[in-house]
């Protein structure tokens, strides 16, 4: 076990005041551009950005966030949970592991039980819709292909006509099923990594190697923000719904800052190598991993990818082209984890 002044319970580094505060606005600013920028040029009128553009952003995005589970939360985890400051007992069994398998398949039974009930509410409306009607770009979509055409098993030519008002009603409820589904999936993502923003944040405002920190986590939190924005700007909601994607980008960006307040507030007897941190920082580390994982393998790889029709008949180049992009996002971040 490590000294007392390593794992003990004193406080951080509190050199470059000034700047450590400072930290707080600059990285709002590059947080919340990031991941607002995207949403605001797809939904308003303010900016006027081509649709390659948006493209590349949103597989620079898939990247990011895979790499961000990986370097970024797993890798740290591992350390947290294996400091020499914890009882033997944390170094028997990889508990780092354990906890993001747990977290794969929590999240995965919750969006199923959430996707089955409802389904169940669709049928009894006599709709069905295409599982893996995933064209439009967006996380946990679970809606249909681009379009929005509803299937309709006993649908004929000579079907009784229903009435408009109750058409109207049906469709409601489908889109409000899809929304629903749309959001589900933006609360997995935005939870896995806001936990992650603000621990970052915390240890930012007491790290003695502050200067290269402060740095590296100025591109990594817009690089990050830019991933959560792009998957952001592609959800289809109702007009009512379309602040959902306004308030989660500024919910990312304010995430960080507010990590750094506190940790500024707390320096005094904060130490991200205690004990307690070690052990705080790296279940929550472990659980963020195993949920960024999942999003960014299952429901945007997979769904990108695989159950997107738009790629299935793209062209060689245009496939290739957004695999590149992908893969640059996840070098990027990657080479940010040298450092942070």
């Amino acid at each position: 076990m490590s000294d007392s002044s390593n794992c003990g319970s004193g406080g951080g580094a509190t050199t470059y005041p000034q700047l450590r505060i400072a930290a707080v606005f600059i990285v709002l600013i590059g947080s919340t551009s990031g991941a607002l920028f995207p949403v605001l040029a797809k939904r308003t009128n303010l900016f006027r950005v081509p649709g390659a553009v948006f493209d590349f952003a949103k597989f620079f995005g898939s990247g990011v966030i895979i790499a961000t589970a990986f370097i970024h939360l797993l890798s740290p985890a591992l350390d947290e949970l294996g400091s020499p400051c914890l009882s033997p007992a944390w170094q028997q069994y990889p508990y780092a592991l354990a906890l993001a398998m747990l977290s794969i398949f929590v999240i995965f039974i919750v969006e199923l039980v959430a996707f089955r009930w409802g389904t169940s509410k669709l049928a009894a409306l006599g709709m069905t819709h295409d599982p893996h009607g995933h064209g439009l770009g967006a996380h946990a979509a679970h809606g249909p292909e681009r379009g929005g055409s509803l299937i309709r098993p006993d649908d004929d030519s000579n079907s009784e006509k229903i009435s408009d008002d109750i058409e109207t009603a049906h469709e409601d409820k489908q889109m409000d099923f899809n929304a629903a589904a749309q959001i589900i999936g933006v609360f997995i993502l935005e939870f896995g990594v806001l936990l992650h923003s603000l621990l970052i944040g915390l240890t930012l405002a007491v790290n003695p190697d502050f200067k290269v920190l402060f740095v590296v986590i100025i591109f990594h939190q817009t690089f990050e923000g830019l991933g959560i924005g792009s998957r952001l700007a592609y959800l289809r909601l109702p007009k009512r719904y379309n602040y959902v994607a306004i308030l989660a980008a500024l919910l990312y960006g304010i995430t960080t800052p507010l990590g750094i307040a506190v940790g500024l507030g707390v320096k005094s007897t904060y130490n991200p190598g205690s004990t307690t941190a070690s052990i705080v920082s790296g279940v929550l580390d472990s659980l963020s991993a195993g949920i960024l994982l999942y999003t960014g393998l299952v429901e945007l790889i997979a769904h990108e990818f695989i159950f997107n029709k738009e790629i299935i008949n793209a062209s060689n180049g245009r496939v290739a082209y957004a695999i590149s992009c992908m893969l640059f996002g996840t070098g990027i971040m990657a080479l940010l984890g040298r450092w942070a």
